[in-house]
C-alpha cells in the first residue's frame, strides 16, 4: 500500500502527520511511504530523517495525492487542496476533519469523489473514549491556562497577580 503525507499548507499549521518512527514501522510492514519535501520541517523532522526511516521524498504535493492509497494529513484539506480530492476517488483520507466547522465545499468534494474520510476526532476506543482527540484537548487546556495567566500580567491589562 502507498501511504502519502503532503506538507500541511493550512495557515499556522506546522505539524506533520507522521514521525520518522512511524515511517519506519510502515516500511517494515511492506508499505511505501511518500512524503512531500520539507513536510516535517515545522516539526523538526528533516527529509534526511524520513529517508533514513525508509520514506521516499516527493518534490510536490500533487504527486503524493495522485499516488497514495491512503493520505495522512494533520488538518482538513484547505481550498487549494480540494481539486486533489479527485485523486483520492475510492481511496482513504485520514486526518482531523472537523466537518461541522469547515466550508460546505469540503464535505461536498469528499462525497463527490467517494473518498473514505476517517476523522481522527471520531475514532473511539473499546470504552468509547477518543484516544486521538484526548491528547489534543489536554494540550489545549494547558495552553489555555498559560494564555490566561499571560493576560493577568499588569502590562497586558491584568491586575498583576
Amino acid at each position: 500500500m502507498i501511504i502519502g503525507i503532503p506538507k500541511e499548507i493550512k495557515n499556522n499549521e506546522a505539524r506533520v502527520a507522521i514521525t520518522s518512527k512511524g515511517v519506519h514501522e510502515l516500511v517494515a510492514r511492506g508499505h511505501k511511504v511518500l512524503i512531500e519535501q520539507n513536510a516535517g520541517e515545522g516539526s523538526h523532522i528533516s527529509d534526511d530523517d524520513f529517508t533514513k526511516a525508509g520514506a521516499v521524498i516527493a518534490d510536490n504535493a500533487e504527486s503524493i495525492w495522485r499516488e497514495a492509497d491512503i493520505l495522512l494529513k494533520v488538518k482538513e484539506p484547505v481550498k487549494q487542496e480540494l481539486e486533489f480530492l479527485a485523486y483520492l476517488k475510492g481511496k482513504i483520507l485520514f486526518t482531523y476533519l472537523h466537518l461541522s466547522g469547515v466550508e460546505k465545499r469540503l464535505t461536498e468534494a469528499l462525497l463527490e469523489n467517494n473518498v473514505t474520510a476517517i476523522a481522527y476526532e471520531t475514532i473511539e476506543d473499546e470504552n468509547g473514549g477518543l484516544p486521538l482527540l484526548k491528547p489534543m484537548s489536554e494540550i489545549a487546556a494547558i495552553i489555555g491556562v498559560e494564555e490566561a495567566a499571560h493576560y493577568l500580567k499588569r502590562q497586558y491589562g491584568g491586575r498583576g497577580m
